[in-house]
């Protein structure tokens, strides 16, 4: 049996699981529940699973530039940017983490991001309440600043941007 962990696309039978990670950690990312994550997945360009042994262990969703996405950080950065990819969400299971699924999924993510034409990802960060450890990981990926939005909840987050490369 290997232990081999797998970035698919997700389908509707992962509702289940997809709803029940992004609850663990609601506090750091918007509510979702199974009828907000298929209408999530019909807007995304990207929903993909990280799993193994046929467990869905994280995921990422990210929406496309000119999706039709009623949501106020998505509008933020399409008023200030063009062909960008915005990762909504990205999410790992708390027995998964420290395998390294965020790099695998971001990796992933930016190689489809690049076939689609993108010039830039797109993501936010909570500063208030502070989330320090997604602070560091998109730090250490290169993310930087562009603005901060305070939301309706008083949440305070960190609207930053990366450059996409192709590779040479």
């Amino acid at each position: 049996m290997t232990d081999t962990i797998t970035i698919r696309p997700a389908t509707l039978d992962d509702t289940a699981a997809i709803v029940a990670l992004n609850a663990a950690v609601v506090a750091v990312t918007s509510p979702m529940d199974a009828a907000g994550f298929r209408s999530l997945l019909t807007l995304s360009a990207l929903c993909d699973v990280a799993q193994r042994h046929g467990e869905v262990l994280g995921f990422v969703l990210a929406m496309q530039d000119g999706a039709a996405y009623a949501n106020g950080n998505f509008q933020w950065f399409a008023g200030r940017l063009t062909r960008f990819i915005y990762i909504d969400r990205i999410v790992i299971g708390g027995q998964a983490r420290g395998l390294g699924l965020g790099t695998m999924l971001y990796d992933h993510a930016t190689d489809q991001a690049l076939r689609r034409g993108s010039l830039t990802m797109a993501a936010e960060m909570d500063l208030v309440p502070a989330n320090p450890g997604s602070l560091a990981f998109h730090r250490k990926r290169g993310f930087v600043e562009l603005g901060t939005r305070t939301l309706d909840s008083g949440k305070i987050v960190s609207m930053q941007i990366k450059g996409l490369q192709t590779p040479d």
